[in-house]
């Protein structure tokens, strides 16, 4: 992702270059073209970067990383014009900036279907072995696809003596010598430790080898946290949690979240305003103008506190009068304009008043009943983890997986949720935020 990243921000660069030499010849000379031009390449790069381009999990055909790169441009050319009028950064007029901003997204798509195809060639694909073949080694199997793999070529398992294969015998690797010559004769780049037991015959020295000899040594469940943007629950151990980078939570960061729930659920409750408004009136008339506008429900939060959540109304007064249940696909419950406003996502935004009173944050793992809570964290490992950052309108799981409503989808979110617990920071929300824009445009996920 780092050569896409560095042909797209060249596009960028390049396309004010190419303007300005088809266009504006005379301003070649001076300094305006070349400091507009790293503008628009440093806004380009953190718009499609936010949009979600370089993620590791893009798994977008060519029109979806096309119109990544294509609204990047538009976003970057936008801001472009905003910062040099207000602090006279290249001074370039607005007509010659449009013609920038298209030929740049031109050029950037252009090169995200260049590059994007010689990025999955094995040439600049990193090299993986695993050294196991047992249970946790078995995990590694998941990604057998070749969009599962778009950073890396697996090029097969280690077995152990002491360990019973459980991956395909066709996927083993012999290692009849040394590990180190074995590393050399396929020409390995990384090695994914995935031991079910470290306890016995843990390869110190030989790993060691490796590793000063310039190969990368990685453990498994940090190698599929890189790869599949998710912690895995079925290698999981607590040593990693404990251990681990991340799950950070101090002083700084707590009140850097507060800024930025604040600034920004106050500037989208004046945008929204009208759409708020419209909302309510076309509930109100739905319902004959009987029945409550607002839907108030009690979810578990921050440390496993529990609040009154508010959404817009989007089912009947009765729905639950036979307990809670999971929504689901089709739901008979939902109204006429519940059904609406639920796959646009307007129902989720006067949770934008939970955000402002701080139960809340705008990013954050998705705030789940008490009942389904204490079910789901008596039968589901590290459940209750998910509770140390405060629950969000938006999140990283909603935006990689589908609603879910089983036990099942709980765990696949729960992986999710756990990777936002330990690697969540205003980047990252800023690029959940981003890439929400997409969800809500196509309704993905909406039920």
């Amino acid at each position: 992702m780092v050569i896409l990243a560095a042909c797209v921000g060249a596009s960028f660069a390049g396309s004010t270059y190419l303007v300005a030499a088809l266009f504006r010849p005379e301003g070649i000379a001076t300094g305006r073209t070349a400091s507009f031009a790293a503008l628009f390449a440093i806004l380009g790069l953190v718009s499609v970067w936010a949009l979600g381009l370089f993620s590791v999990r893009q798994r977008a055909g060519f029109a979806g990383m096309s119109f990544r790169s294509l609204a990047g441009a538009l976003i970057a050319g936008l801001l472009s014009y905003l910062l040099s009028r207000i602090t006279s950064i290249g001074e370039i007029d607005g007509p010659t900036i449009s013609l920038i901003t298209v030929t740049g997204a031109l050029m950037s798509s252009l090169v995200v279907a260049v590059v994007g195809k010689l990025i999955n060639e094995d040439v600049f694909r990193r090299r993986v072995l695993v050294y196991g073949a047992g249970i946790r080694a078995q995990s590694m199997m998941s990604l057998r696809r070749r969009t599962d793999q778009r950073g890396f070529r697996l090029l097969g398992f280690v077995p152990l003596q002491e360990e019973a294969v459980e991956v395909p015998p066709d996927r083993l690797v012999k290692s009849n010598g040394a590990l180190l010559e074995c590393v050399r004769a396929l020409e390995v780049d990384e090695i994914v430790v995935a031991m079910d037991d470290r306890r016995r015959n843990f390869p110190i020295a030989e790993l060691l080898q490796c590793r000063l000899g310039g190969v990368e040594i990685t453990d498994v469940v940090s190698f599929l946290e890189r790869e599949t943007g998710k912690v895995h629950l079925d290698v999981l151990n607590p040593s990693w949690l404990i251990f681990g980078e991340g799950f950070r939570r101090d002083t700084l960061r707590r009140i850097e979240e507060r800024l930025f729930d604040v600034i920004s659920s106050s500037l989208l409750l004046v945008l929204t305003s009208p759409v708020l408004l419209l909302t309510a009136l076309a509930i109100c008339v739905d319902s004959g103008f009987r029945g409550p506008v607002f839907y108030r429900q009690v979810r578990v939060g921050y440390a496993g506190r529990h609040f009154n959540v508010i959404k817009f109304r989007s089912m009947r007064v009765d729905a639950e009068k036979n307990g809670a249940v999971w929504a689901t696909a089709g739901d008979t419950r939902v109204t006429r304009v519940g059904n609406v406003i639920r796959k646009l996502r307007i129902d989720e935004l006067p949770q934008i008043i939970n955000v402002l009173r701080g139960d809340m944050s705008f990013v954050g793992p998705r705030p789940e009943r008490p009942e389904f809570v204490a079910q789901l964290a008596e039968s589901i490992p590290y459940y209750s983890e998910r509770h140390w950052v405060k629950p969000g309108i938006t999140g990283w799981a909603q935006l990689c997986y589908p609603y879910g409503a089983s036990e099942r989808d709980a765990v696949e979110k729960l992986q999710y949720d756990l990777y936002y617990v330990k690697n969540h920071s205003l980047l990252f929300d800023i690029m959940v935020l981003a890439q929400t824009v997409e969800v809500v445009l196509l309704g993905k996920g909406a039920r």
